[in-house]
């Protein structure tokens, strides 16, 4: 397959797997409320988004590495709120 496809492939991959989060986060903002995402799931998917980040960085793959900043940055953001919503 020509190397520009395979890349075009992961950057809509990335696009699909990182928007998917962007429901999730509005929802808990507006709601004020994330006492329905669970706290570890969301700690072990930040780190395993983390090590891919990491991997896409050592193998120069910029798809991998878009995708994983952002999607990090989303699950950080869910995180903070239920931090932030849970001590109330």
């Amino acid at each position: 397959m020509i190397p520009a496809a395979v890349n075009a492939i992961g950057l809509l991959a990335a696009v699909c797997t990182t928007v998917s989060f962007v429901p999730q986060l509005i929802r808990v903002w507006r709601l004020r409320s994330a006492r329905d995402i669970s706290l570890t799931m969301f700690l072990i998917f930040s780190l395993g988004t983390l090590l891919w980040l990491l991997y896409g960085i050592f193998i120069r793959a910029l798809p991998v590495i878009l995708a994983n900043a952002v999607t990090l940055a989303l699950s950080l953001a869910i995180l903070a709120l239920k931090m932030k919503y849970d001590r109330r």
